[in-house]
């Protein structure tokens, strides 16, 4: 089952699988249900209207999007050798507690053919796909999306305090196109592939897989959960085995494309 938000003529609806759910679905209420209730809710909600309309990013205004760091070794190693503050990543990669930080709040999140943005006091920026999970109030993961988690690297290349900076800004959080409802388990072994093209030509291609992930998703959103609470749930990118090298940035104009499994992000670069 895939959940997908729209802008139709006379308001936001959300959509399952290709048909418009009732207008009284509450996206932020089924993020406070247990798994186990998700689908009766769903399937008495559903209508034969056909999806018209803009696709929007399938989150609500005043939802959080966080995200983890150092998951994959490709980026422990690429983190590493863009700072002079050396061991840092490396310990972050082998330690007990994963990094997590505050990625952006609905409001700012682009969705599907919508713009990203790089920083304009930055020369080096990159897209990083991600798996994205959506969990719950209870702490359940409830299903994934792709997500595009744009980062300066020289800036926090500089100083890792810079992180926020890097990480944080207008337009630097895309996800979408819609949320797969699918168990964990289900996730641990997806094809991730990015594509960023440049004036129509293929300029960098890479691919990996969520089994590389050196975390288990439910450690993850555990301590995400730790000290925190979701009464409307929350999600949780879950970092990136994709790096371009050193030589590549961003630009404006630039098309760039994230697909996990079935679903795929496309998003262009604007200033």
């Amino acid at each position: 089952m895939v959940l997908t938000k729209h802008r139709c003529a006379d308001a936001e609806r959300w959509a399952l699988d290709g048909t418009l759910l009732s207008p009284e679905f509450d996206f932020k209420r089924l993020c406070g249900m247990r798994s186990a209730e998700i689908h009766p809710y769903l399937t008495g909600l559903q209508t034969t209207e056909p999806v018209v309309g803009q696709v929007l990013p399938p989150i609500e205004y005043d939802q959080e999007v966080w995200a983890c760091g150092v998951t994959y070794s490709r980026s422990r190693d690429a983190r590493e050798a863009e700072t002079d503050v050396k061991n840092v990543y490396d310990l972050v990669y082998e330690a007990k507690r994963p990094e997590l930080f505050f990625k952006a709040i609905g409001w700012r999140v682009k969705g599907a053919q919508a713009a990203i943005r790089i920083r304009r006091d930055s020369h080096w920026n990159v897209p990083e796909p991600e798996l994205t999970l959506l969990v719950n109030s209870h702490a359940e993961i409830l299903g994934y999306c792709v997500g595009n988690d744009v980062s300066s690297r020289n800036i926090e290349g500089e100083n890792p305090l810079y992180l926020p900076q890097a990480k944080m800004y207008d337009g630097s959080c895309a996800i979408g196109p819609g949320i797969c409802l699918t168990q964990a388990d289900r996730m641990r072994d997806l094809p991730i592939e990015l594509v960023i093209e440049r004036d129509d030509e293929v300029i960098f291609k890479g691919d990996t897989n969520t089994s590389q992930i050196k975390r288990p998703f439910e450690e993850l959103a555990s301590y995400l959960t730790l000290e925190m609470s979701f009464p409307f749930g929350a999600f949780l990118m879950t970092g990136t085995g994709i790096i371009p090298e050193k030589e590549f940035s961003l630009s404006v104009g630039d098309k760039v494309i994230i697909t996990i499994d079935a679903l795929v992000l496309e998003n262009r670069v604007e200033s």
